[in-house]
């Protein structure tokens, strides 16, 4: 079975946008019928969000189904997402 990445804000801005933020919201995986919205997070900004919200809330939880990545870039989103599914990630997650 193959898999398909959809970028939900498909623009040059965006992708820039997220390599700033170190985050990305805006990306769904689609394994034959099933469709998988994945949370992607750099390591920096998932350090600076448990930082933060530690110290303003006492606790941090963690965005559902989280991917880390170096950089928020689409090369390296592709290459985690590529990983994820030969792991068989994406069959423990929820549906969209």
């Amino acid at each position: 079975m193959k898999y398909k990445i959809i970028y939900e804000n498909d623009t040059e801005l965006a992708a820039l946008e997220a390599i700033e933020r170190g985050y990305r919201s805006d990306v769904i995986v689609e394994i034959g019928e099933k469709k998988y919205k994945v949370c992607i997070m750099s390591m920096i900004r998932l350090q600076q969000e448990f930082k933060t919200e530690r110290q303003y809330y006492g606790y941090y939880c963690a965005d559902p189904n989280m991917l880390l990545v170096e950089d928020a870039t689409r090369e390296e989103i592709e290459k985690i997402i590529k990983a994820a599914f030969e792991e068989r990630y994406f069959e423990k997650l929820d549906k969209l």
